[in-house]
């Protein structure tokens, strides 16, 4: 029978072995948390371009009584982006506290059938660049391409 009292010659191995683990299992999730923002921020920049696009050929703003010109398409983006009632609750999910979006727009006030272009364009930063090897920053794009009704 074994004595109960006596020590293993284990003991402490599984501490070990957590101290030798841990730092991959952290980083591994901290890998996936940086790369869901970076998808989740990619995503809201595409669906940005398509309400910018879909606003620039449907032409007519109810509100203002008029003819969707680049300004007003490039308004109706940074509205989605940063939401207007509320300063500090922009869609974009950012570490840097400068947010800027950049907008080209191609064909605005175009004739039937022809090509609107908006793109959008957004310098994401990392929260933990040197852990993931990406680099402080990363450029998002994206490009809507609609025809003008």
């Amino acid at each position: 029978m074994r004595d109960i009292n006596k020590k293993s010659p284990e003991r402490g191995a599984a501490l070990v072995e957590l101290a030798l683990v841990l730092p991959l299992l952290l980083l591994i999730l901290v890998g996936i948390v940086e790369l869901g923002l970076l998808f989740y921020n990619q995503q809201v920049l595409t669906n940005a371009s398509r309400e910018g696009a879909r606003s620039g050929i449907a032409r007519f703003d109810v509100n203002k009584d008029d003819i969707f010109d680049k300004d007003d398409i490039i308004d109706n983006i940074d509205n989605y982006l940063f939401l207007e009632p509320t300063p500090n609750d922009d869609r974009l999910i950012t570490f840097d506290p400068v947010l800027t979006v950049d907008t080209v727009v191609i064909g605005e006030g175009g004739s039937y059938a022809e090509d609107l272009t908006v793109t959008v364009t957004y310098d994401y930063t990392f929260l933990v660049p040197e852990l993931l090897g990406f680099g402080p920053s990363m450029q998002l794009t994206a490009e809507t391409v609609m025809k003008m009704e």
